[in-house]
Formats: C-alpha cells, structure tokens, sequence
C-alpha cells in the first residue's frame, strides 16, 4: 500500500474529487475480490475433478453463480474493447 498520507494526484496533476476517490477505492475492492475468486476456484480445481463438484454442488445457485460470472465476463470483454479503441 502507499503510505503517502495525501490524496492521490490524476493525470492531469490535480486532486482527486470525492467521486474520483470513491471510484479508485471501489476498484480496489474489485481487484481484491477478483484475485479471491480466482483463488477460491483455483483451489477447488486443484482439489477436486469437475464431476465432484457438479455431483455435490446447489445446481440452481450453480447455475446462478456461472451466470453472474458470464455477466462479469462480458463486462470485461467490453472494457478490454474500449481500452482497444482508445489505444489505437
């Protein structure tokens, strides 16, 4: 973490505003709970085969967790398509 005690500068050198801090902050909270998800499934990979975890898993809160990562996914994708347009 930075130990800078003042608020961070953006691009253009002036301070953030209120909604420019909450938006860094709730990136950070994404980027934390990303990497925790991506952790949590990889250790059900590592620790169990596929059919396991169908056999034993809620298949309607499966079914609504796949769709909620599809819906993440898709987010993704459209922001990796922008980022696209805006570098080139």
């Amino acid at each position: 973490m930075n130990d800078n005690p003042h608020p961070k500068r953006n691009e253009a050198g002036r301070w953030l505003d209120v909604e420019e801090a909450r938006l860094v902050s709730d990136l950070r909270i994404m980027h934390a709970k990303v990497d925790e998800l991506y952790q949590i499934v990889q250790n059900l990979k590592r620790r169990h085969n596929e059919e396991a975890i169908f056999n034993y898993a809620d298949h309607p809160v499966l079914q609504e967790d796949i769709d909620r990562v599809d819906q993440i996914y898709l987010w993704f994708v459209a922001l990796k398509e922008e980022g696209r347009k805006k570098s080139a």
